[in-house]
């Protein structure tokens, strides 16, 4: 049916053969739709069907997952990684309840997903057909919107409206639960519905208003604090606000601070980054947090991996936050300035305001700036080399190193926690579950980001117990041929849950042990015709990542790394930030820092 119409132009009125499913097809590809990640059922049946001439068209691409939570992992990769919003198809019953995880994550990450699922006939809903699953009641408190379509008509409406919802405001997913009889019933007098007919229909209104007094008080608070501290969240992201926060950074001389969905949102090399903060974050970032007078949140939700023991969060500091969702500001750290609104504009608006004031100089923050060099100097992220072993660190530091430009998706764990210290990202291209923690993301995350970029390289870094969550997905990658890479960090544990065993559990390691029924990752993925070789010490560690760039095509390597390693610095549950465990003083080291750092003090 696709070839009925031009989808840059007005429809072809066929009446006869317009029904729910070419309209749902039609109105994805008219809202920009280049890729469905999905798995066929039943009651999805219509739906597949209809897209079989959509696809033969080359109007639309399907990729096809070897289960639910893959596709809609992807989906989610797809939009982080591009900005567009992520699609995903599953069938009623099992296949929409194996999307719930899905959008659990991307719900927690505010990334913005379209879900259609199936579902029994009209007429069986409610009489416990098969496969029939309330799914709308089910994802109630997990989705931004959702629909349970009653008729094709309405369809018309309701998909531009839910790309409009996903996309604006605080993003998010929104489920569109649709009857198999739907997708089969005629809609007459067929026309789309344009964007801005959306808008201007339903009165939705996401901007919010700010007054210029505000954003000149919090301009003026940065410029009277002494020791300044940046917070930024997953929300400068989400605005593409990058080049906003480096001019602003850079105009302050202001010291900053990214959580795990902030990477990316400067440029971590940039003299004034510290890295990411929190239970796994650098010490001289959590000891910043800890001691700064003034803390600029940006696109940040005060969350508890974050905040640690949160009375003492920053508890010196009067704190300025700039957050879209009103919902997030003053939930969990009431500010002294509340700014609502679009990141990027807001940060445009506030460096604007900047511009027409005489330049800032400010002497007490030149103090502030040396004790940070002096914790960087005296505290910095530790790289173990052991002779003849491998460390997880070592591996995944050169991984950044030789491939900085790559996009890369990981798993969760302690190689999430490494990954997040060690490697330097650009502005989404990196792709990681941080609010829901979902093992089993990092692999079908990658197959959603190389769909979304073919010609760049993307690199999975996964721990082998999360990669045993969904490695059905080799399956997705051997059929497409997609030259995804995949550094397996192969412990043996489950090394999170080993860690916190050791710390808080007289080392009681109960079933987090995976090396019994381990698989032969080398002849698994070799099964699926892909390349793939392991490495079990720091001899030929640089060639081997090397090979696996510049091979074509998939390739995956087992790095057997040492079992007993531990993420540090970490913050203890109920600690504050200050309190990390795994970061010794050296106090010698520490005075001759002090000597060097009054020396430079009047170079900088």
């Amino acid at each position: 049916m696709a070839d009925l119409i031009n989808v840059n132009n007005e429809i072809e009125q066929n009446d006869a053969m317009i029904n729910g499913a070419y309209v749902l097809m039609d109105s994805l590809v008219r809202n920009g739709t280049k890729h469905i990640f999905g798995y066929p059922g039943g009651a999805i049946l219509p739906i597949y069907d209809e897209l079989f001439f959509w696809e033969k068209d080359k109007l639309i691409k399907h990729v096809l997952v070897r289960h639910e939570q893959g596709a809609i992992h992807a989906a989610d990769a797809y939009a982080r990684s591009s900005g567009k919003i992520g699609v995903c198809f599953a069938t009623s019953g099992p296949g929409a309840t194996n999307l719930v995880t899905g959008i659990a994550t991307a719900q927690m990450d505010s990334v913005p997903l379209v879900i259609i699922t199936g579902q029994v006939a009209r007429s069986f809903i409610g009489t416990d057909a098969f496969q029939e699953t309330d799914i709308f009641g089910i994802t109630l408190p997990i989705v931004k919107h959702s629909y349970v379509v009653r008729e094709a008509k309405s369809l018309v409406e309701i998909i531009p409206e839910a790309f409009y919802i996903a996309k604006n405001g605080r993003p998010g997913p929104i489920l569109i639960d649709i009857p198999k009889d739907v997708g089969l019933e005629t809609v007459p007098d067929y026309y789309p519905i344009k964007k801005k007919q959306v808008i201007t229909s339903r009165y939705y209104r996401f901007d919010h208003y700010t007054s210029q007094s505000k954003l000149e008080q919090a301009c003026q608070l940065i410029r009277q604090a002494s020791q300044p501290l940046a917070y930024v969240g997953g929300g400068a992201v989400i605005a593409n606000a990058a080049k906003e926060i480096e001019e602003l950074v850079n105009y302050f001389r202001l010291p900053i601070t990214n959580t795990l969905t902030g990477k990316g949102s400067i440029n971590e090399s940039n003299r004034f980054s510290l890295g990411m903060l929190g239970m796994h974050g650098t010490a001289y970032a959590n000891f910043a947090v800890s001691e700064c007078d003034l803390l600029l949140a940006i696109g940040a939700r005060f969350d508890d991996r974050v905040t640690g023991k949160l009375d003492e969060f920053a508890c010196r500091a009067k704190v300025i936050h700039i957050d879209i969702d009103a919902a997030e500001v003053g939930k969990n750290r009431v500010p002294e300035i509340a700014i609502i609104g679009d990141v990027r504009k807001i940060l445009q608006e506030l460096i604007s305001i900047e511009r027409n004031r005489p330049p800032f100089i400010s002497i007490n923050a030149k103090y502030w700036r040396k004790r940070i060099r002096y914790w960087q100097r005296a505290y910095p992220l530790l790289i173990p080399r052991p002779k003849d072993a491998l460390s997880p660190q070592h591996v995944i530091h050169t991984l950044g190193r030789i491939a900085p430009n790559a996009y890369f998706t990981t798993d969760v764990g302690q190689h999430q926690m490494w990954a997040a210290q060690f490697i330097q990202c650009k502005q989404r291209r990196w792709m990681s579950s941080a609010g829901l923690g979902t093992m089993g993301y990092g692999l079908p995350a990658a197959i959603g980001t190389q769909f979304a970029f073919p010609d760049d390289v993307v690199i999975c870094i996964s721990g082998d117990a999360s990669f045993q969550m969904n490695l059905q997905e080799l399956g997705t990658i051997a059929q497409y041929n997609l030259p995804i890479k995949i550094a397996l960090i192969n412990n043996k544990w489950q090394g999170m849950v080993r860690q916190w065993q050791q710390a808080f559990y007289d080392n009681r390691y109960s079933n987090s042990s995976m090396a019994e029924g381990m698989p032969d990752f080398v002849r698994l993925a070799n099964s699926y015709q892909i390349k793939a070789h392991s490495v079990n010490s720091p001899d030929g560690l640089e060639e081997a990542i090397d090979m696996m760039i510049n091979t074509e095509g998939p390739v995956l390597i087992d790095f057997q790394v040492v079992s007993d390693e531990n993420c540090y610095p970490m913050v203890a549950p109920g600690k504050s930030n200050d309190q990390m465990v795994g970061v010794v003083p050296d106090l010698e080291k520490q005075s001759k820092l002090l000597e060097l750092d009054n020396e430079s003090l009047s170079k900088s």
